[in-house]
């Protein structure tokens, strides 16, 4: 009698634990279900917010012609930052319209292509990387304006840079000689290290150029740009 009782204690007390870990995995997936749609109706209303904004920009894109840009930034990140270039139209009160960012950086969003790019070059990526498109971590920046032509040579060079996809080291090739690159290209004159910190870099870049904010691209015989002569 004991013993049977001993056994219908331990089927309870099995019965017991059997609910409370459904209940657990039951809330578990109700509470991801939940965080899904209203992650899906965040999106949805980001997406509105952009098609807002967008309209909003096709509506201010009455600009006179040439309103084009190139900003050189620099960013915080928990190292010691990203340096990159973003570049669009302005509408008429000088506001961004319309926007590219390309700068280098290693490739993916793991740590340890950056550790080791450190050490030996890694392989990279030259779009947008996590922070750029927020104004709060801008830490400096040189803007350029550009004419229409200008720009498409600018972006053009931007792109074939992108397209040669150059590895990523933190010594011997990083985000500061990315960007100086297409300073360069512009006839701009850029720091004459690349080991700089990325504000120090920018500032540096906007200090030599005395402020200048107007692009004078010149083409060379041989296709690639040369600073102007006085």
């Amino acid at each position: 009698m004991g013993a049977n009782m001993r056994y219908a204690d331990h089927k309870l007390t099995e019965r017991r634990s059997l609910s409370i870990w459904a209940l657990v995995l039951t809330t578990a997936l109700l509470a991801t279900t939940m965080s899904a749609r209203a992650s899906n109706a965040t999106g949805t209303d980001r997406v509105e917010v952009a098609a807002s904004q967008n309209s909003k920009n096709k509506k201010a894109a009455r600009a006179p012609a040439g309103q084009y840009f190139i900003e050189f930034r620099s960013r915080y990140a928990l190292s010691y930052g990203h340096t990159f270039a973003m570049f669009g139209r302005l509408d008429s009160r000088g506001q961004i319209a319309s926007r590219e960012v390309a700068g280098l950086h290693p490739a993916g969003d793991s740590p340890v292509p950056w550790m080791i790019g450190h050490v030996i070059p890694v392989q990279s990526e030259t779009g947008p990387s996590d922070g750029d498109l927020e104004e709060k971590y801008v830490s400096a920046r040189y803007r350029v304006v550009l004419s229409e032509a200008e720009y498409a040579k600018v972006t053009t060079h931007i792109k074939k840079l992108q397209a040669n996809s150059p590895l990523w080291n933190a010594v011997t090739y990083n985000c500061n000689a990315f960007v100086a690159d297409i300073a360069k290209f512009m006839g701009l004159q850029t720091p004459s290290s690349t080991l700089l910190y990325p504000p120090d870099f920018i500032n540096k870049m906007r200090d030599l150029n005395a402020g200048r904010d107007r692009a004078e691209i010149v083409e060379t015989s041989s296709g690639t740009s040369s600073p102007p002569r006085d």
